[in-house]
């Protein structure tokens, strides 16, 4: 049962909180990756031009970064439920950048 709750453990011990620690990490592997042009593979919002059928929005997916930035998005066959869940994700995105619009227009 202790393993089960160990991640609240921990939390409870740091006082702080931990909701940085994971995003930090991230954006230290993205930078080492792109100083050290190492081509690693990480999941990142990338603004996408065709891949996985989108065109003209920034989605989370994988792609490869170097010396150039994203240098290229890995595109990966996805099943039937994570094709569905995809297209729900991306429906929300289209949802927020039309109410923006719609707010910045207002203004």
């Amino acid at each position: 049962a202790r393993v089960r709750n160990a991640g609240g453990e921990i939390v409870s011990l740091l006082k702080t909180g931990s909701a940085f620690y994971a995003p930090a990490s991230a954006a230290i592997r993205m930078a080492q990756s792109y100083l050290m042009d190492r081509k690693e593979v990480l999941p990142c919002a990338a603004y996408l031009e065709g891949e996985y059928g989108v065109n003209g929005y920034y989605f989370g997916v994988p792609v490869m970064i170097g010396a150039s930035g994203i240098e290229k998005v890995i595109e990966m066959e996805l099943s039937h439920f994570e094709r569905k869940a995809f297209e729900q994700s991306l429906s929300h995105v289209k949802e927020l950048v039309q109410a923006m619009d719609k707010l910045l227009a207002a203004s």
